[in-house]
Protein backbone atom coordinates (compact mmCIF):
# COMPACT_ATOMS: atom_id res chain seq x y z
CA UNK A 1 0.00 0.00 0.00
CA UNK A 2 1.27 3.56 -0.84
CA UNK A 3 1.08 6.08 1.34
CA UNK A 4 2.91 9.16 2.63
CA UNK A 5 5.36 7.08 4.52
CA UNK A 6 5.88 4.46 1.44
CA UNK A 7 9.38 6.14 0.14
CA UNK A 8 12.52 5.97 2.50
CA UNK A 9 13.05 9.57 3.80
CA UNK A 10 13.62 10.95 6.89
CA UNK A 11 10.39 11.75 9.66
CA UNK A 12 10.19 14.25 12.13
CA UNK A 13 8.39 14.13 15.10
CA UNK A 14 6.47 16.42 16.37
CA UNK A 15 5.77 15.67 20.27
CA UNK A 16 3.04 18.79 20.11
CA UNK A 17 1.31 18.09 16.82
CA UNK A 18 -1.69 16.59 18.57
CA UNK A 19 -2.24 19.03 21.56
CA UNK A 20 -1.67 21.84 18.40
CA UNK A 21 -4.76 19.68 16.43
CA UNK A 22 -6.81 20.53 19.56
CA UNK A 23 -6.77 23.50 19.25
CA UNK A 24 -9.09 23.22 16.67
CA UNK A 25 -11.71 20.76 18.05
CA UNK A 26 -12.21 17.62 19.60
CA UNK A 27 -9.90 14.74 18.64
CA UNK A 28 -9.98 11.05 19.28
CA UNK A 29 -8.68 11.23 22.88
CA UNK A 30 -10.00 7.52 23.75
CA UNK A 31 -9.16 6.40 20.15
CA UNK A 32 -7.29 2.99 20.79
CA UNK A 33 -7.05 2.66 16.94
CA UNK A 34 -8.89 -0.75 16.34
CA UNK A 35 -9.16 0.36 13.10
CA UNK A 36 -13.08 -0.33 12.94
CA UNK A 37 -13.72 3.15 11.73
CA UNK A 38 -11.70 2.59 8.24
CA UNK A 39 -13.66 -0.69 7.97
CA UNK A 40 -17.51 0.96 8.14
CA UNK A 41 -16.14 3.95 5.51
CA UNK A 42 -17.82 3.21 1.94
CA UNK A 43 -15.52 5.69 0.99
CA UNK A 44 -11.82 4.11 2.51
CA UNK A 45 -9.84 2.62 -0.01
CA UNK A 46 -6.95 0.84 0.52
CA UNK A 47 -4.77 3.75 -0.99
CA UNK A 48 -6.81 6.19 1.45
CA UNK A 49 -7.59 4.52 5.06
CA UNK A 50 -8.76 7.20 6.60
CA UNK A 51 -10.02 7.87 9.21
CA UNK A 52 -7.57 6.09 11.26
CA UNK A 53 -4.18 6.92 9.37
CA UNK A 54 -4.72 10.37 9.53
CA UNK A 55 -5.61 10.60 13.22
CA UNK A 56 -2.39 8.60 13.93
CA UNK A 57 -0.41 11.16 12.11
CA UNK A 58 -1.80 13.41 13.91
CA UNK A 59 -1.07 11.23 17.59
CA UNK A 60 2.34 10.13 16.29
CA UNK A 61 3.25 13.99 15.69
CA UNK A 62 4.04 13.01 11.79
CA UNK A 63 3.21 16.55 10.95
CA UNK A 64 4.82 16.02 7.32
CA UNK A 65 2.62 13.26 6.43
CA UNK A 66 -0.52 14.98 8.02
CA UNK A 67 0.12 17.95 6.21
CA UNK A 68 0.26 15.91 3.02
CA UNK A 69 -2.92 13.53 3.55
CA UNK A 70 -5.93 14.12 1.51
CA UNK A 71 -8.07 11.92 3.80
CA UNK A 72 -9.90 14.46 5.92
CA UNK A 73 -11.01 15.92 3.01
CA UNK A 74 -11.79 12.85 1.50
CA UNK A 75 -14.26 12.03 4.07
CA UNK A 76 -17.47 13.68 3.62
CA UNK A 77 -18.20 13.68 7.08
CA UNK A 78 -21.77 11.21 6.92
CA UNK A 79 -21.16 9.73 10.92
CA UNK A 80 -20.81 5.85 10.02
CA UNK A 81 -17.87 5.50 11.41
CA UNK A 82 -18.93 7.32 14.76
CA UNK A 83 -21.70 4.96 14.95
CA UNK A 84 -19.94 1.90 15.01
CA UNK A 85 -16.67 3.43 17.05
CA UNK A 86 -16.58 0.57 20.25
CA UNK A 87 -14.92 3.61 22.11
CA UNK A 88 -17.47 6.64 21.36
CA UNK A 89 -14.09 8.34 20.08
CA UNK A 90 -16.71 10.16 18.04
CA UNK A 91 -13.97 10.02 14.71
CA UNK A 92 -16.32 11.98 12.06
CA UNK A 93 -15.64 14.63 14.94
CA UNK A 94 -11.81 14.17 14.90
CA UNK A 95 -11.52 14.36 11.08
CA UNK A 96 -13.52 17.93 11.00
CA UNK A 97 -11.15 18.69 13.50
CA UNK A 98 -8.26 18.06 11.36
CA UNK A 99 -10.09 19.59 8.40
CA UNK A 100 -9.80 22.89 10.45
CA UNK A 101 -6.16 22.30 11.33
CA UNK A 102 -5.66 21.70 7.78
CA UNK A 103 -6.98 24.81 6.33
CA UNK A 104 -5.12 26.84 8.84
CA UNK A 105 -1.86 25.68 7.32
CA UNK A 106 -2.91 26.11 3.56
CA UNK A 107 -3.83 29.94 4.87
CA UNK A 108 -0.99 31.63 4.38
CA UNK A 109 -2.78 34.69 6.11
CA UNK A 110 -3.02 33.34 9.34
CA UNK A 111 -6.56 33.99 10.03
CA UNK A 112 -8.36 30.89 9.54
CA UNK A 113 -6.13 29.58 12.34
CA UNK A 114 -7.25 32.47 14.71
CA UNK A 115 -11.16 31.94 13.37
CA UNK A 116 -11.34 28.23 14.23
CA UNK A 117 -9.27 28.93 17.51
CA UNK A 118 -10.72 31.46 19.27
CA UNK A 119 -14.42 32.71 19.25
CA UNK A 120 -13.58 36.30 20.22
CA UNK A 121 -11.56 35.94 16.06
CA UNK A 122 -14.79 34.36 14.84
CA UNK A 123 -17.33 36.62 15.71
CA UNK A 124 -14.96 39.83 15.90
CA UNK A 125 -14.12 39.33 12.06
CA UNK A 126 -17.38 38.80 10.68
CA UNK A 127 -19.25 41.88 12.79
CA UNK A 128 -15.44 43.83 12.26
CA UNK A 129 -16.63 43.51 8.33
CA UNK A 130 -20.04 44.13 8.70
CA UNK A 131 -19.63 47.28 10.39
CA UNK A 132 -17.45 48.16 7.75
CA UNK A 133 -19.64 48.17 5.06
CA UNK A 134 -22.27 49.82 6.76
CA UNK A 135 -19.70 52.59 7.48
CA UNK A 136 -18.51 52.68 3.84
CA UNK A 137 -22.47 52.79 2.59
CA UNK A 138 -22.76 56.03 4.64
CA UNK A 139 -19.82 57.27 3.93
CA UNK A 140 -20.51 57.54 -0.01
CA UNK A 141 -23.97 58.82 0.63
CA UNK A 142 -22.66 61.56 2.96
CA UNK A 143 -19.66 62.22 1.42
CA UNK A 144 -19.45 61.37 -2.63
CA UNK A 145 -23.49 61.45 -3.18
CA UNK A 146 -23.49 64.57 -1.18
CA UNK A 147 -26.41 63.32 0.95
CA UNK A 148 -26.77 64.77 4.54
CA UNK A 149 -27.06 62.46 6.97
CA UNK A 150 -30.81 63.61 7.60
CA UNK A 151 -31.65 62.87 4.52
CA UNK A 152 -30.57 59.22 5.08
CA UNK A 153 -33.97 58.23 6.91
CA UNK A 154 -36.40 60.71 5.59
CA UNK A 155 -35.25 60.67 1.31
CA UNK A 156 -36.55 57.48 -0.54
CA UNK A 157 -33.89 56.20 -2.52
CA UNK A 158 -33.03 53.88 -5.59
CA UNK A 159 -30.20 51.97 -5.92
CA UNK A 160 -29.82 53.67 -10.08
CA UNK A 161 -27.58 56.32 -8.74
CA UNK A 162 -24.88 54.09 -6.77
CA UNK A 163 -23.64 52.96 -9.94
CA UNK A 164 -21.02 51.83 -11.30
CA UNK A 165 -19.62 51.93 -7.27
CA UNK A 166 -22.07 49.32 -6.67
CA UNK A 167 -20.31 47.50 -9.79
CA UNK A 168 -16.67 47.62 -8.80
CA UNK A 169 -17.55 47.19 -5.03
CA UNK A 170 -19.95 43.26 -5.55
CA UNK A 171 -16.81 42.45 -7.84
CA UNK A 172 -14.73 43.61 -5.30
CA UNK A 173 -16.31 41.26 -2.48
CA UNK A 174 -16.74 38.26 -5.16
CA UNK A 175 -13.44 38.15 -6.36
CA UNK A 176 -11.29 39.22 -3.62
CA UNK A 177 -12.00 36.18 -1.69
CA UNK A 178 -11.22 33.74 -5.02
CA UNK A 179 -7.75 35.75 -4.68
CA UNK A 180 -7.43 34.30 -1.16
CA UNK A 181 -8.64 30.71 -2.09
CA UNK A 182 -6.55 30.21 -5.05
CA UNK A 183 -3.82 31.42 -3.02
CA UNK A 184 -4.28 28.99 -0.36
CA UNK A 185 -4.95 25.95 -2.89
CA UNK A 186 -1.40 26.77 -4.42
CA UNK A 187 -0.42 26.07 -0.72
CA UNK A 188 -2.43 22.90 -0.27
CA UNK A 189 -0.43 21.59 -3.30
CA UNK A 190 2.46 22.41 -2.43
CA UNK A 191 1.75 20.49 1.16
CA UNK A 192 -0.12 17.18 -0.30
CA UNK A 193 2.48 17.00 -3.33
CA UNK A 194 5.40 18.09 -1.84
CA UNK A 195 7.31 14.07 -1.71
CA UNK A 196 9.12 12.99 -4.01
CA UNK A 197 6.66 11.10 -5.73
CA UNK A 198 4.75 14.59 -6.27
CA UNK A 199 7.69 16.08 -8.06
CA UNK A 200 7.71 13.23 -10.34
CA UNK A 201 4.22 13.52 -11.43
CA UNK A 202 4.20 15.10 -15.34
CA UNK A 203 2.09 17.94 -15.92
CA UNK A 204 0.13 16.13 -18.42
CA UNK A 205 -2.06 13.81 -16.16
CA UNK A 206 -2.73 16.34 -14.08
CA UNK A 207 -4.58 18.18 -17.38
CA UNK A 208 -5.92 14.58 -18.30
CA UNK A 209 -7.28 14.54 -14.73
CA UNK A 210 -8.69 18.00 -14.49
CA UNK A 211 -12.34 16.68 -15.76
CA UNK A 212 -12.24 14.50 -12.23
CA UNK A 213 -12.05 18.15 -10.63
CA UNK A 214 -14.86 19.73 -12.65
CA UNK A 215 -17.63 16.46 -11.79
CA UNK A 216 -16.82 16.56 -8.54
CA UNK A 217 -17.26 19.91 -8.38
CA UNK A 218 -20.50 20.04 -10.13
CA UNK A 219 -21.68 16.80 -8.74
CA UNK A 220 -20.31 16.23 -5.23
CA UNK A 221 -21.47 12.67 -5.77
CA UNK A 222 -19.26 11.32 -2.75
CA UNK A 223 -21.67 13.03 -0.38
CA UNK A 224 -24.49 10.36 -1.79
CA UNK A 225 -22.32 7.13 -1.44
CA UNK A 226 -23.49 4.37 0.70
CA UNK A 227 -26.41 2.59 1.72
CA UNK A 228 -28.25 4.70 4.11
CA UNK A 229 -31.12 6.49 2.52
CA UNK A 230 -29.78 9.57 4.76
CA UNK A 231 -26.64 9.65 2.81
CA UNK A 232 -28.90 10.70 -0.47
CA UNK A 233 -30.87 12.69 1.30
CA UNK A 234 -28.16 14.98 2.73
CA UNK A 235 -26.28 14.48 -1.13
CA UNK A 236 -29.93 16.20 -2.47
CA UNK A 237 -29.78 18.94 0.21
CA UNK A 238 -25.88 19.83 -0.03
CA UNK A 239 -26.14 20.16 -3.87
CA UNK A 240 -29.33 22.61 -3.45
CA UNK A 241 -26.95 24.83 -1.07
CA UNK A 242 -24.19 24.53 -3.32
CA UNK A 243 -26.63 25.46 -6.60
CA UNK A 244 -28.48 28.09 -5.08
CA UNK A 245 -24.90 29.82 -4.09
CA UNK A 246 -23.25 28.93 -7.58
CA UNK A 247 -26.69 30.87 -9.83
CA UNK A 248 -26.39 33.87 -7.43
CA UNK A 249 -22.53 34.21 -7.96
CA UNK A 250 -23.37 34.09 -11.33
CA UNK A 251 -25.87 36.38 -11.37
CA UNK A 252 -23.83 39.22 -9.26
CA UNK A 253 -20.45 38.53 -11.27
CA UNK A 254 -21.44 38.41 -14.99
CA UNK A 255 -25.28 39.89 -14.82
CA UNK A 256 -25.23 42.75 -12.11
CA UNK A 257 -27.39 45.08 -13.58
CA UNK A 258 -29.48 42.52 -15.11
CA UNK A 259 -30.25 40.89 -11.52
CA UNK A 260 -29.88 44.35 -9.51
CA UNK A 261 -32.27 46.93 -10.87
CA UNK A 262 -35.09 49.21 -9.87
CA UNK A 263 -36.49 47.92 -12.81
CA UNK A 264 -39.73 45.87 -11.13
CA UNK A 265 -39.99 42.47 -13.99
CA UNK A 266 -43.22 40.83 -14.96
CA UNK A 267 -43.45 37.59 -12.69
CA UNK A 268 -42.04 35.46 -16.22
CA UNK A 269 -38.68 37.47 -16.31
CA UNK A 270 -35.68 35.28 -16.04
CA UNK A 271 -34.62 37.59 -13.36
CA UNK A 272 -37.65 36.93 -11.37
CA UNK A 273 -37.53 33.18 -11.40
CA UNK A 274 -33.96 32.77 -10.97
CA UNK A 275 -33.53 34.33 -8.29
CA UNK A 276 -36.83 32.72 -7.22
CA UNK A 277 -35.06 28.98 -7.52
CA UNK A 278 -31.93 30.60 -5.96
CA UNK A 279 -33.49 31.69 -2.62
CA UNK A 280 -35.49 28.50 -2.34
CA UNK A 281 -33.00 25.91 -2.59
CA UNK A 282 -30.78 28.39 -0.30
CA UNK A 283 -33.56 28.89 2.09
CA UNK A 284 -34.09 25.07 2.04
CA UNK A 285 -30.82 24.09 2.82
CA UNK A 286 -29.32 26.72 4.97
CA UNK A 287 -32.58 26.27 7.20
CA UNK A 288 -32.03 22.13 7.23
CA UNK A 289 -29.00 22.33 8.49
CA UNK A 290 -29.41 24.87 11.45
CA UNK A 291 -32.66 23.19 12.30
CA UNK A 292 -30.30 19.82 12.21
CA UNK A 293 -27.26 21.33 14.18
CA UNK A 294 -30.11 22.92 17.31
CA UNK A 295 -31.95 19.72 17.27
CA UNK A 296 -28.73 17.42 17.34
CA UNK A 297 -30.34 14.23 16.80
CA UNK A 298 -28.47 13.17 13.88
CA UNK A 299 -24.86 11.83 14.11
CA UNK A 300 -23.22 14.52 11.77
CA UNK A 301 -24.84 16.95 14.23
CA UNK A 302 -24.71 15.80 18.02
CA UNK A 303 -21.71 17.89 18.20
CA UNK A 304 -21.06 21.47 16.83
CA UNK A 305 -18.30 24.14 16.84
CA UNK A 306 -19.51 27.45 17.08
CA UNK A 307 -18.34 27.92 13.55
CA UNK A 308 -20.40 25.11 12.65
CA UNK A 309 -23.19 27.64 12.77
CA UNK A 310 -21.82 30.77 11.27
CA UNK A 311 -22.21 29.02 7.42
CA UNK A 312 -25.85 28.17 8.19
CA UNK A 313 -26.54 31.26 9.84
CA UNK A 314 -25.13 33.83 7.20
CA UNK A 315 -26.94 31.75 4.42
CA UNK A 316 -30.20 32.04 6.10
CA UNK A 317 -29.56 35.79 7.40
CA UNK A 318 -28.76 36.74 3.12
CA UNK A 319 -31.79 34.55 2.20
CA UNK A 320 -34.29 36.64 4.28
CA UNK A 321 -33.06 39.79 4.02
CA UNK A 322 -32.82 38.94 0.26
CA UNK A 323 -36.71 38.18 0.34
CA UNK A 324 -37.39 41.51 2.36
CA UNK A 325 -35.75 43.55 -0.18
CA UNK A 326 -37.99 42.38 -2.74
CA UNK A 327 -41.11 42.60 -1.12
CA UNK A 328 -40.36 45.76 -0.14
CA UNK A 329 -39.59 46.75 -3.44
CA UNK A 330 -42.87 45.57 -5.37
CA UNK A 331 -44.92 46.98 -2.14
CA UNK A 332 -43.11 50.07 -3.69
CA UNK A 333 -41.41 50.97 -0.31
CA UNK A 334 -38.18 52.30 -1.87
CA UNK A 335 -36.82 53.66 1.18
CA UNK A 336 -37.07 50.63 3.33
CA UNK A 337 -36.32 48.44 0.70
CA UNK A 338 -32.88 50.50 0.34
CA UNK A 339 -32.15 49.62 3.70
CA UNK A 340 -32.94 46.43 3.95
CA UNK A 341 -30.92 46.28 0.96
CA UNK A 342 -27.81 47.94 3.28
CA UNK A 343 -28.33 44.99 6.14
CA UNK A 344 -28.48 42.51 3.47
CA UNK A 345 -24.85 43.95 2.16
CA UNK A 346 -24.05 43.81 6.09
CA UNK A 347 -24.77 40.22 6.30
CA UNK A 348 -23.13 39.00 2.24
CA UNK A 349 -20.21 40.83 2.45
CA UNK A 350 -18.62 39.43 5.96
CA UNK A 351 -19.87 35.90 4.45
CA UNK A 352 -18.34 36.41 1.18
CA UNK A 353 -14.18 37.77 2.34
CA UNK A 354 -14.36 36.33 5.36
CA UNK A 355 -16.62 32.57 5.92
CA UNK A 356 -16.28 31.58 1.98
CA UNK A 357 -12.24 31.67 1.96
CA UNK A 358 -11.05 31.50 5.87
CA UNK A 359 -14.25 29.78 7.43
CA UNK A 360 -15.80 26.14 6.97
CA UNK A 361 -16.67 27.32 3.44
CA UNK A 362 -14.04 27.25 1.93
CA UNK A 363 -14.61 23.04 1.94
CA UNK A 364 -16.06 23.52 -1.50
CA UNK A 365 -12.79 24.16 -2.96
CA UNK A 366 -10.87 21.76 -0.42
CA UNK A 367 -12.68 18.83 -1.00
CA UNK A 368 -12.61 18.77 -4.92
CA UNK A 369 -9.34 19.39 -5.06
CA UNK A 370 -8.31 17.07 -2.87
CA UNK A 371 -10.37 14.30 -4.80
CA UNK A 372 -8.56 15.70 -7.92
CA UNK A 373 -5.00 16.04 -6.24
CA UNK A 374 -5.57 11.58 -5.19
CA UNK A 375 -6.83 11.04 -8.14
CA UNK A 376 -3.36 12.17 -9.75
CA UNK A 377 -2.17 10.64 -7.08
CA UNK A 378 -3.31 7.09 -7.49
CA UNK A 379 -2.73 6.96 -11.67
CA UNK A 380 0.57 8.43 -11.09
CA UNK A 381 1.12 5.67 -9.02
CA UNK A 382 0.28 3.14 -11.08
CA UNK A 383 2.03 4.63 -14.23
CA UNK A 384 5.02 4.41 -12.07
CA UNK A 385 4.30 0.46 -10.71
CA UNK A 386 3.34 -0.30 -14.49
CA UNK A 387 6.95 1.10 -15.55
CA UNK A 388 8.81 -1.16 -12.62
CA UNK A 389 7.25 -3.87 -13.76
CA UNK A 390 8.17 -3.40 -17.84
CA UNK A 391 11.83 -2.49 -15.96
CA UNK A 392 12.26 -5.92 -14.53
CA UNK A 393 10.46 -8.05 -17.38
Amino acid sequence: MRGPLSACREVIVHPSLSFDVRKYGKFGEVCYSCGTCTLSCDLTTDEAPFPRRPVQYAVMGLKDPLLESLEPWLCHDCGDCSTKCPQQADPREAMATLRRYLTAQYDWTGLSAKIYTSRAWAIGSLSAAGLLVAFLMVFYHTSVVGMPLSDLTSRPMGLAHMFPTITYFTLSVIFLPWIFMVSNAVRMHRFVMSGEAGARIPLSLYLSEVKTLLFHVVTQERIGKGPEKTHKERHAKHWLIAAGCFIILVLLAFFLRFFQTDNIYPIYHPQRWLGYIATAFLLYGSADVLIGRLGKKKEIFKHSEPEDYALPILLLLMTVTGIAIHILRYMGLTFAAHYMYLAHLVVVVPFLVIEVPFGKCSHMIYRPLAIYFQTVKEKAAGQETQKEGLEAA
